[in-house]
């Protein structure tokens, strides 16, 4: 269903331009390219993933037992406090701290998670079961899922009692600045009104040629520089694109989003406003880098939609740290008007393309290489190769992230069909099943619990510090009370020493999930605009292609035979020869006319193509890739060092466990 393509439709309506050609009639979303295997609208991955556990956001089984019942504020409460970036889930250890507010036995919280689910993370709809689950465990009741299925039928699902202001806070991430990938309120956030790009606009045309001594553009370019200050990455603007809803009625029913920047306060704008500021953009900068829209889909789910948010983050991050976009009277009134669609009504939006109302002078005119075309001939024949690799980079990312969050099958030294009824667990690989001999004992110790506290994130069968941390917890309840008495040291010593594992794993349990929501936040969203970045240069070589022609040639071979024609009528002088030389004389001079502004439009295509290509793509290409990968390396870094440092201080805090 995600694979299917969508057909090519036309949209909208054409701009035709001064010289005969016509602007974008495609439909924004058939051009939407996200050929990676990770954004559900792309199209099949190469090279294939293999299985990995089932991620879906939502159950159907879970979806009919909470059904349309109404679930008490209490419910959408927690989930908020343990999914701030609204991704429509959350993890098995976020479940278990908000259980763990309920002031139920540790066996009951880890009932409870075995109950819901046996994935790394956990839907809204298996939360909101828990929740149930965990109200009727308060209230003395047998905990089943038939049961809170039929208090669901009746509309009366129960309240549980939670203390969300104790709940221990989730380890908080900085989202990649420029990729804008993280939902959060717009609070605090550092700009400058200082023009990052220091670039000078060009002039509006006035229908005369500027002489030769002209310093309208500015300095002129050169290719031994970047064309932008130093630090310019330090002050790139944030948007932060949030879901605030679905509005509308029954059958006509929309998703709202919260657009928050710098320039005002948050704004709300329907998807089909930003096909609107799409349309309007590609059509007034035709030779400017633009990223594709995500495209738009009937039947979508939670996970469709938290990823085409990204998707929109990430092209208004781009469209507003563009040097020339960024200015854009259209994207200011998309970013600020409170009503986009009143804005529309009582303004009038021109549709013609940047050359209209700009021109290159003489001086910027010559800083134009003249072998441009070769330069954009080497980065058209390796843009294929380029987009297919990031797309694989893409794709090899989110499946370690998806290894990280799916540490969730352990194996401990007993029998499978003695855990099979209480968490289910997947098959082990054949290899692993059918070996037998000396090695498999070790094998098999590798994969116990024990195996993941040596390894931490080992290879096939990797253990659920969660789930392993409500295990240790409940264990330590049973054996609160030994047979000899409360006086025995012997037990209360190892007893303590379980309680000390617990508490490092569900520390190790924590740094894990921060690690792997940095990671999707952060990395992954940035290897991702680079990924747009070349799929936007690719989408601009094909409308140059197609919208740089013009009829210059034409235009002077018709010049030329006017010329000759109006030659053998002044040597004629026939009667009435004076009106039809004024005639042939109006048709040479507005053809020369003519040939003159495409010229210019010309060399603007020109110089426009050569801005996006030193200044743009070569700069964003490499520098923000250098940002991201020292990020990357300080966050494996810093992770790897609160890794060491809590299983020393478990080394320590287990070093007086007795042994008699």
């Amino acid at each position: 269903m995600f694979n299917a393509p969508r057909p090519v439709q036309p949209y909208g309506g054409s701009s035709v331009t001064n010289f005969g050609s016509s602007f974008v009639t495609e439909n924004p979303l058939a051009s939407s390219v996200y050929d990676d295997g990770l954004d559900p609208w792309s199209s099949t991955p190469s090279p294939a993933p293999p299985a990995l556990p089932s991620f879906s956001t939502s159950s159907s089984s879970f979806s009919s037992v909470i059904a349309d019942a109404t679930v008490p504020p209490i419910y959408d409460q927690a989930f908020v406090a343990v999914d701030p970036t609204n991704s429509g889930e959350t993890s098995v250890n976020a479940l278990t701290r908000v259980l763990g507010t309920s002031s139920l036995s540790a066996s009951i919280i880890d009932k409870i998670v075995s109950l819901v689910s046996s994935r790394p993370r956990v839907s809204k709809l298996e939360f909101f079961v828990a929740l149930a689950l965990a109200a009727l465990a308060q209230s003395g009741k047998d905990i089943s899922i038939e049961r809170v299925a039929l208090m669901a039928q009746q509309n009366s699902l129960p309240e549980p009692n939670l203390d969300l202001a104790t709940l221990a806070p989730t380890s908080g991430f900085t989202p990649y600045s420029s990729g804008g990938a993280a939902a959060r309120s717009p609070v605090q956030r550092a700009y400058s009104t200082e023009d990052p790009w220091s670039t000078t606009r060009y002039p509006a045309a006035t229908g005369t040629t500027n002489g030769a001594g002209s310093l309208n553009n500015g300095a002129p370019s050169s290719i031994s520089g970047t064309g932008l200050p130093k630090d310019w990455w330090k002050k790139q603007e944030n948007v932060y694109v949030n879901i605030l809803g679905q509005q509308g009625f029954i059958l006509n029913r929309y998703l709202v989003y919260e657009i928050a920047t710098d320039r005002g306060t948050p704004v709300p704008r329907r998807y089909s406003e930003f096909v609107f500021l799409w349309d309007c953009l590609v059509k007034r900068y035709p030779f400017r880098l633009l990223p594709s829209l995500p495209p738009k889909r009937v039947g979508r789910d939670e996970n469709f939609i938290e990823q085409r948010r990204r998707g929109l983050a990430r092209f208004l991050n781009f469209v507003i740290n563009h040097p020339i976009i960024k200015d854009d009277s259209v994207l200011s009134a998309f970013l600020a008007e409170p009503s986009l669609e009143a804005w529309r009504k009582h303004t009038a939006i021109s549709l013609d393309e940047e050359s209209v109302s700009k021109r290159v002078d003489r001086v910027e005119e010559m800083t134009i290489p003249s072998d441009l075309e070769e330069k954009l001939a080497m980065v058209r024949q390796k843009i294929g190769f380029l987009i297919e690799h990031w797309q694989k980079i893409c794709m090899l990312a989110e499946r370690v992230i998806r290894r990280r969050e799916a540490a969730a099958v352990w194996v401990p030294l007993l029998k499978r069909s003695s855990l099979r009824a209480h968490l289910p667990l997947p098959s082990l690989s054949p290899a692993s099943s059918t070996s037998s001999g000396p090695d498999s004992d070790a094998d098999e110790i590798s994969s116990s619990i024990f195996g993941s506290l040596r390894t931490g994130v080992s290879g096939r069968d990797q253990a659920d510090l969660a789930r392993l941390t409500n295990t240790m917890k409940s264990l330590v309840e049973v054996n609160e009370r030994c047979w000899r008495g409360d006086d025995c040291e012997l037990c209360a010593g190892v007893r303590q020493g379980l309680g000390q594992v617990s508490v490092h794993t569900q520390k190790h349990s924590d740094q894990m999930e921060h690690r792997s929501r940095t990671m999707l936040y952060n990395t992954l969203e940035a290897l991702k605009s680079q990924r747009d970045l070349y799929i936007a240069m690719r989408d601009l070589f094909i409308r140059h292609d197609r919208l740089s022609v013009d009829q210059v040639d034409r235009l002077k071979k018709r010049v030329d035979t006017n010329s000759q024609k109006l030659e053998s009528v002044k040597q004629a002088k026939k009667e009435g020869w004076e009106q039809e030389a004024d005639k042939i004389t109006g048709l040479i001079e507005k053809d020369q006319a003519s040939i003159n502004a495409q010229m210019n439009r010309r060399i603007f295509i020109r110089a426009c193509m050569w801005h996006e290509l030193r200044v743009v793509l070569h700069n964003r290409e490499n520098t923000l890739l250098t940002q991201t990968v020292r990020t990357f390396a300080r966050e494996e870094h810093e992770f790897s060092e609160g890794v060491v440092t809590n299983w020393a201080s478990l080394v320590d805090a287990v070093d007086g466990m007795p042994y008699e």
